[in-house]
């Protein structure tokens, strides 16, 4: 979980609102101005409801949701709070699973945490019998239970009781934070509609937050107001900015194949703390001191830089002045010291799977231990490369699972992610050594989520494109004969290069043995495999993995099917309208090649038709071919992806080139006598 930038324990913090209303309300309010729904209510008509009529395939609606946060004072400290209040009519079968609830809390290394207290919990559901009684029953706060995920999260799980279909479940519930830098991200949108969704929030005029909308949806109500007296604390009164954000008839969010993550896309409202004062119990306002929190880059680079998580631990070079000569032992080129760093610290710290920007323990209890977080392993690695005499620096970045970042102001929160940056000769390559399987100069797909920023110990931090020179490269050569009798024997390799070599690494060793594989791989037209043969699995990660199979089979209706493996089975781009646009992460090219052996007495019986495809802009191309000479027909299939990402505008054709695709798979090659 990411540090705290900012030291909480201060009293308050000065605010300047930064977002743009569509409508201002001069209005003054005497105390809680709360807009919630009564809980408990229900209404026959949501009850006899079989759909929604605008979405009659979503599997539940919410008919209400309600939320509240807003910021008080206790001892000295400020904290923010937040109500959740929803209600939700499940329609399917599939919708039952949203009776299982899980509500995340955040805990600190310093012991700070989140935390939703059980009384405040409620939650019930209700149904119509058949008699037409209203039946109810409401979750027991005994059960209400507090699951650890790990250090930094735990879950307060509870299901709703009496589930079934047709039911409505309703619970609310209220989360206390000392996380102020963590205000409540508010999503109107999910993936069930809503008739309405609405978000009130409380920010007294000595914090500050920049609050953006994201998303294609627009409010349909926005106000703001003053709340008088809202936030008291030491020789401080404050007034509340009071804002209200309503989006009325939200329709589910659609997720398509090859997409970024939906947080990218959904329509959502942000807050970023711009700025606070930091205030002595024991002073005035007006003797406060004025600190900016998300003003500029040169802020957050010095903060980082002397950040005992982050900078800190690339000064410490000592951790590795001793082992860097035995690891780079006989390499004298620059790029040959590089990968032999890299490498070490790929088997070195194991990569625990948090995420974050910040070291968890420091680099050199991750290098004892060998086990840390992604910042121990990649600040850990530019630690490393620099003591090594190469130049190198740490990338802050959003994975994909996290969303795209905005640019339009600095904001450490949105960042969960670090790799190493290092330029070789004259060539720049980005690295990330949490995955032992991965070759040097490649990042893992989830670090592909356009831009990072490089953060320089002795420079100006500045913005880079998170992409890869690596392609997804499967290569399949098959060297079949086939007999008389109509059996066929021979060879298939396969080479996997690039983003397909480290896939078919990992998916190899999810096998418990290496035979566990082999005796899974499933081949077309009843070929079997009878011997095989795998290289460059372990070592040589920069190489292809090969794949040598001896196959034997059969002609199947007199016919072969001149593509033993890798088939794409269907199109996944099934919709008539792309709404976002196809990102594959990575160029890709897949290309298969048969050679085919018949006896003397055997021919093919007609070659069919060769299939050509190109994209436009030069995006890809698809073709296949199929040549006999005398006794050997040649088949080949090859289609190329050159770009990672494709505009919505060229849906149509990236389309149509899989449907092109699928039905070069489905070519047949008639065995005649």
């Amino acid at each position: 979980m990411k540090k705290i930038l900012l030291i909480f324990s201060i009293a308050f913090i000065f605010s300047a609102r930064a977002f743009a209303q569509q409508q201002y309300v001069a209005q003054l309010y005497d105390g809680d101005i709360a807009k919630d729904f009564p809980f408990g209510d229900y209404d026959h008509k949501a009850l006899d409801m079989p759909n929604y009529d605008k979405d009659p395939g979503a599997r539940a609606l919410v008919l209400k949701e309600f939320g509240k946060a807003w910021i008080t004072s206790n001892g000295g400290r400020a904290s923010l709070n937040f109500d959740y209040h929803v209600k939700i009519k499940l329609f399917t079968a599939a919708a039952l699973k949203m009776g299982h609830v899980e509500i995340p809390c955040y805990v600190q290394d310093n012991g700070a945490y989140e935390e939703i207290r059980a009384s405040s919990v409620q939650a019930i559901t209700y149904y119509q019998e058949a008699n037409g009684t209203i039946h109810t029953g409401s979750v027991d706060p005994d059960s209400i239970n507090i699951v650890k995920v790990n250090k930094h999260l735990t879950k307060v799980v509870f299901n709703m009781p009496d589930l079934q279909l047709g039911c409505i479940i309703e619970y609310k519930y209220t989360l206390e934070s000392p996380f102020l830098e963590k205000f409540r991200t508010w999503e109107f949108q999910s993936d069930i509609p809503k008739l309405y969704s609405e978000y009130e929030v409380h920010i007294p005029k000595v914090f500050g937050y920049n609050v953006s909308l994201r998303g294609a949806l627009k409010l349909s109500l926005d106000t703001v107001g003053i709340e008088k007296y809202c936030f008291e604390a030491t020789n401080l009164q404050s007034d509340c900015t009071v804002e209200d954000y309503r989006i009325n008839a939200v329709p589910a969010f659609k997720q398509e194949p090859y997409m970024l993550s939906p947080q990218s896309y959904l329509s959502a409202l942000h807050f970023q703390l711009t700025q606070y004062e930091h205030i002595n119990n024991y002073v005035t306002l007006n003797q406060a001191t004025h600190l900016d929190v998300a003003g500029n880059w040169d802020e957050v680079d010095k903060t980082l830089r002397y950040n005992d998580n982050f900078g800190s631990q690339l000064n410490r070079g000592s951790v590795f002045k001793d082992r860097i000569p035995t690891i780079t032992a006989g390499k004298t080129d620059e790029l040959d010291k590089a990968k032999a760093i890299y490498a070490y610290l790929q088997k070195t710290i194991k990569f625990d799977g948090d995420y974050s920007i910040y070291s968890d323990d420091g680099i050199k209890k991750a290098v004892d231990k060998h086990t840390g977080n992604v910042a121990d392993v990649n600040l850990a690695l530019v630690t490393a490369l620099n003591e090594a005499g190469i130049a190198a620096d740490a990338v802050i970045l959003s994975t994909r699972d996290n969303g795209v970042v905005n640019k339009s102001y600095p904001a450490l929160s949105e960042f969960n992610y670090v790799i190493t940056a290092v330029s070789i000769n004259g060539k720049d390559y980005l690295l990330d050594a949490t995955e032992p399987l991965m070759g040097f100069g490649m990042l893992p797909l989830r670090c592909l989520n356009g831009e990072g920023r490089i953060i320089p110990l002795k420079k100006p931090s500045y913005w880079i494109n998170v992409v890869t020179p690596q392609k997804k490269t499967d290569v399949y050569i098959a060297d079949i004969t086939l007999a008389d009798n109509g059996k066929l024997s021979g060879t298939v390799t396969h080479y996997s290069k690039g983003y397909a070599g480290y896939e078919q690494r990992a998916l190899i060793k999810s096998f418990k043995t290496t035979n566990d594989y082999v005796n899974s791989v499933n081949l077309s037209n009843g070929y079997h495999v009878v011997g095989s043969t795998i290289s460059n699995l372990d070592d040589s990660l920069d190489m292809p993995l090969t794949e040598t199979y001896i196959v034997e089979g059969s002609l199947q209706n007199g016919s072969i099917d001149p593509g033993i493996a890798d088939k794409l089975a269907e199109n996944p781009f099934k919709s008539d309208i792309r709404n976002y646009d196809v990102d594959f992460g990575m160029p890709q090219l897949n290309s298969y090649t048969l050679m085919l052996h018949l006896p003397g007495n055997k021919t093919i019986d007609t070659l069919g038709a060769n299939i050509h495809n190109e994209l436009p802009g030069a995006g890809g191309e698809l073709s296949t071919s199929l040549e006999a000479n005398r006794n050997t027909v040649k088949y080949t299939r090859q289609y190329q992806l050159n770009k990672p990402v494709y505009s919505t505008t060229g849906y149509n054709a990236l389309k149509t080139f899989f449907d092109d695709i699928v039905r070069s798979e489905k070519t047949l090659l008639k065995i005649a006598k």
